[in-house]
């Protein structure tokens, strides 16, 4: 059996101090969040540099179905990745390593099966999904290359980034996806103004992505090689046998996870339906909102990536000591920089609106929704860190109910009531509402957790 982590690990994980060790693993994690956000923006720069509104609509189209390719990898990077961490802390080092294997043969298998229903079913998907006569064909060219060619790479290379940071390598995680943004940034331009003919920049831009996705896959490949005989991860040779808990505990911890994924989409949708009956310039300033209030939001994920194998592993080894102060430590970190954002965007709303357009009413309104929905950045991160921190403690279940109470309980029917009541003012300040309720039934759920915690440790 190959060792179960290396010496500088296992210090990450039992004995340096709670702050240093989850800058470590936040730093690398909250860059390659903000890269990976930065290239998605740049997607879609670049093809509207086209000067043709068909082609970016067919890219937005397409983004659904590649979202939902990464909730795939969410799946399985989250199930398998918190299982693999929480083994390690209950030393169980070979069930780590079956699992690690498992997980990717999963995440290989299921992706070349989405890949297929998406071609098979290509057209009935993207009409389903609101592709027009202008806009179907384009939409083709996008989704054939990222999802169809390029989704095995996508999925993969997205687990295994979750396994890697999980295993203690939050920064070859971290490198990889940075290396797979940065890539597609460069590349982007060069297939869509360079290489292919005009009315082919969809296509380039395609192209460009599944490049740097399969590049991205090389690059973990070769890292888990390269770790194999100092942690659990290395390439599958063969389909693992886990206990049949092991197994099921990658699914409890994963669905939710790529649930998670799919409400957060869902809400966004209903936001911009709702926004775009009050008009075109509301949609278009809600719109940069929701691109702009990413930021904050990335680098609160990036913090919650982190936590999650620290928590984990204390979790399993029974120090809730260190395991709390892990939890805390990134609660104080993300609402600190949730407090320095909502100042920074109440401050600079207006220049940061207008960086990404400069038709003046669509500033105003930006400016106005920005000011407004910026006070919801640090309950937001609240949100999302509790139901982190119940994977880490491997309740999924909870996890679950957290994601389907803040957005199908709370957040879509207040942006309804609150539409109906106040009209784009009331779809504003939506957020807010909805997720102070959620933070104050969150932490009511935390206590009980707490308490079981407490006692099946004891």
């Amino acid at each position: 059996m190959q060792a179960q982590t290396s010496g500088s690990k296992t210090e990450l994980f039992e004995t340096m101090p709670v702050p240093r060790a989850l800058l470590i693993m936040a730093i690398p994690t909250i860059i390659s969040q903000l890269i990976t956000l930065i290239y998605n923006i740049a997607d879609t720069w670049f093809i509207g540099r086209a000067g043709n509104p068909y082609m970016v609509a067919a890219s937005s189209l397409v983004l659904t179905v590649f979202l939902m390719a990464g909730a795939l990898a969410n799946l399985f990077g989250v199930g398998g990745g918190t299982l693999v961490v929480r083994l390690l802390g209950a030393k169980v080092g070979e069930e780590a390593q079956k699992a690690a294997s498992l997980t990717v043969t999963m995440a290989f298998f299921a992706s070349i099966v989405f890949s297929c229903l998406c071609l098979i079913f290509m057209n009935p998907l993207l009409l389903a999904l609101g592709a027009s006569d202008n806009t179907i064909g384009y939409a083709r060219q996008y989704l054939i290359f990222v999802v169809v060619i390029g989704g095995v790479a996508n999925v993969v290379s997205g687990a295994m980034s979750f396994l890697l940071r999980n295993a203690g390598y939050s920064r070859e995680a971290a490198f990889g996806l940075s290396m797979g943004g940065l890539l597609n940034i460069a590349l982007d331009p060069l297939f869509m103004f360079v290489i292919l003919p005009d009315g082919y920049q969809v296509m380039g831009a395609g192209i460009a992505t599944m490049i740097s996705n399969y590049i991205s896959l090389i690059y973990f490949s070769l890292t888990f090689r390269r770790v194999r005989n100092e942690s659990v991860l290395d390439l599958p040779r063969r389909i693992e046998h886990l206990r049949p808990e092991s197994l099921k505990n990658i699914f409890a911890i994963g669905v939710p996870a790529a649930f998670s994924v799919f409400l957060y989409d869902l809400t966004n949708i209903v936001i911009n339906r709702l926004t775009a009956s009050h008009g075109d310039l509301e949609l278009a300033g809600m719109g940069i909102v929701l691109k702009v209030e990413r930021l904050p939001l990335n680098v609160g994920i990036g913090i919650c990536l982190a936590m999650i194998p620290l928590v984990g592993y204390n979790y399993a080894s029974g120090n809730l000591k260190r395991m709390n102060a892990f939890f805390t430590a990134a609660r104080v970190a993300g609402l600190a920089f949730g407090a320095v954002s909502v100042i920074l965007y109440r401050v600079f709303a207006g220049q940061i609106i207008g960086a990404f357009i400069n038709e003046p009413e669509t500033v105003r309104l930006g400016t106005e929704f920005l000011r407004a929905r910026c006070f919801a950045t640090p309950f937001m991160f609240l949100s999302f860190n509790m139901v982190n921190y119940m994977q880490a403690v491997n309740r999924g279940q909870v996890s679950f109910w957290l994601a389907v109470i803040r957005q199908l309980f709370l957040n879509i029917p207040i942006l309804f009531l609150m539409d109906s009541l106040f009209g784009m003012t009331g779809i504003i300040w939506t957020q807010l509402t909805a997720d102070i309720l959620n933070v104050i039934i969150s932490y009511i759920i935390y206590g009980r957790v707490s308490r079981q915690i407490r006692e099946e440790k004891n």
